[in-house]
């Protein structure tokens, strides 16, 4: 299918130049506005584990129940949501910082104030005794986290396609552009993600939990610094953008009777939440509505697992510094191995090739942890679970946003951006706050069972023995009783629970293989709507 405002289908190699060599791909790096997302990375990247896994880790150990853990996965629905907020976001100028800093970059420095205070007020709260007040600073730290996120992405793709334009560059650049900006994003994500979970986990070991959240209050400066050296990017708003915009001029015209106060707020809703929705509804038709559910499902494994991921390594009985070697710098490194292979993939093959690669790896590695759960306490295997998983993890999540940012028009890039990454978080959001009654459902169920069976007729019958029988005959039946707890009581510790959840967080993310190769036979390649396509 060719979207309306595009010149043609949208396959991988729709054009007839040749793909660019690998070293064309890898130079790509080097473009200063492109290595530039790097920090943006890191200060979006940074907040993100401290309200969800190095959260849960802190909570665990303040002895926080385990139910209450899996609710705390709620809190970062406002991720999920931030579409509700994204026009305002993305259309209203804040008084003298915008005129000072420019649009995109006076949102992300607000944002980040915000950040600020909300870790630091969560490092001056105990988990167990202000529970509900520890929820609500961290609500504030993701709501100013989500709120950065928003100014962060539409900064980043209305970037690639400045260079295209400064460069005179052809359209079909911008997804060499968009992976490459997309991969060193996450890199920069990571490197944030590593230092707020596994740094964490050492300054834990070490000092306290809240010189922890101290620690990563001061940290938001690199986010700040960033945004004051940045410049803010050119837009061009392309000529379908203009004809949505008609609408707002024909509502005008047909409602002079209205007030004008009632009038202006109905004209900017339509303008900045109506029109970027008719936009990605007409550009793509009626694969609309299948590109949205793979964008909902693509990383839904991934997402519901990380909340019971601290959870399950500390339940195996792997210590904090064990985590930190493992998980974080060791995932670390593979994670980005797999972030620049998938850039490196999206720029030389295009995004819906690797896109399939990084559904199917994803599914697959996340069944490696229900092995672990069987196998118990193990350095290697976890070193093992570990890489796999972090390189499929990397892979998919550079170019799945390299491929979300390609689905937008930069006139509404915030907007549209929004919608996407929120229908990409909102049901795993949803699903990860039952996490924790999942395992606790499933832990230890079958054994469960079977030990209330088996201590049953012990009760039942052993008096019964003991009355008609002598002690000679009944002693060995007391043996067995009590070898038959200890035994029950090995199984216990099998993680039953764990067990079952992974193979259910596996078997929900693999329809996103079906919906990717479905759009690839309706070749289906996206490229943002600009006036060049006119």
């Amino acid at each position: 299918m060719t979207p309306a405002n595009h010149g043609g289908p949208m396959s991988d190699n729709t054009d007839n130049t040749t793909n660019p060599s690998w070293t064309q791909a890898l130079l790509i790096y080097i473009e200063p506005r492109v290595f530039a997302m790097l920090f943006l990375g890191f200060s979006a990247g940074l907040t993100f584990p401290l309200v969800v896994t190095t959260l849960t880790a802190w909570m665990t150990e303040a002895n926080v129940p385990i139910k209450t853990i899996g609710f705390f996965g709620w809190i970062a629905i406002m991720f999920s949501i931030k579409m509700f907020w994204a026009p305002i976001v993305d259309r209203i100028n804040l008084p003298l910082l915008t005129k000072l800093f420019g649009h995109r970059r006076s949102w992300m420095l607000v944002a980040q104030v915000g950040i600020f205070f909300g870790l630091f007020l969560m490092a001056s709260t105990d988990p167990e005794k202000n529970t509900t007040m520890l929820a609500l600073f961290a609500l504030l730290t993701s709501f100013s986290a989500a709120t950065q996120d928003i100014g962060i992405d539409a900064y980043r793709i209305e970037s690639a396609e400045d260079i295209v334009n400064e460069k005179g560059k052809s359209e079909k650049d911008i997804h060499r552009y968009q992976g490459a900006m997309a991969a060193i994003y996450i890199t920069g994500y990571r490197i944030a993600f590593l230092f707020a979970s596994a740094g964490a986990l050492y300054i834990a070991h070490y000092f306290s939990w809240q010189v922890v959240y101290y620690v990563m209050a001061c940290s938001v400066s690199v986010g700040f610094i960033t945004a004051l050296i940045i410049r803010e990017p050119r837009i061009k708003v392309s000529k379908s953008t203009l004809e949505n915009e008609q609408k707002v001029i024909d509502y005008l015209e047909r409602s002079k009777h209205i007030p004008k106060k009632i009038r202006d707020i109905n004209a900017w809703f339509i303008g900045a939440v109506i029109c970027p929705f008719v936009d990605f509804i007409k550009r793509y038709g009626k694969l609309s509505l299948y590109i949205l559910m793979l964008i909902g499902i693509y990383r839904i494994s991934d997402t519901v697992l990380s909340q019971m991921a601290n959870p399950f390594y500390l339940k195996l009985g792997f210590s904090k510094i064990e985590i930190a070697n493992i998980t974080k710098f060791l995932g670390f490194g593979m994670a980005i191995f797999g972030t620049l292979l998938g850039g490196i993939l999206a720029s030389k093959y295009g995004l819906m090739r690797p896109l399939l690669l990084g559904a199917i790896l994803v599914a697959v590695t996340n069944l490696f942890f229900a092995v672990l759960a069987k196998t118990g306490y193990s350095i290697i295997g976890l070193s093992l679970v570990i890489s796999a998983d972090s390189v499929a993890s990397g892979l998919a999540g550079a170019v799945f946003v390299a491929y979300l940012s390609n689905l937008t028009n930069t006139a509404y890039t915030a907007t549209q951006y929004a919608l996407f990454s929120s229908i990409m978080t909102l049901p795993a959001g949803f699903l990860k706050g039952f996490s924790g009654i999942i395992v606790s459902a499933y832990d230890n169920k079958p054994i469960i069972y079977l030990e209330n069976l088996f201590n049953s007729s012990v009760r039942t019958y052993l008096p019964n023995l003991k009355n008609k029988s002598t002690e000679v005959f009944t002693y060995p039946l007391d043996i067995l009783k009590d070898q038959s707890n200890m035994m029950f009581a090995l199984l216990d510790n099998r993680l039953e629970g764990f067990f079952y959840f992974f193979i259910y967080v596996s078997a929900i993310g693999i329809p996103a293989a079906f919906l990717i190769i479905y759009l690839f036979h309706k070749e289906h390649e996206p490229v943002p709507a600009s006036d060049k396509t006119q």
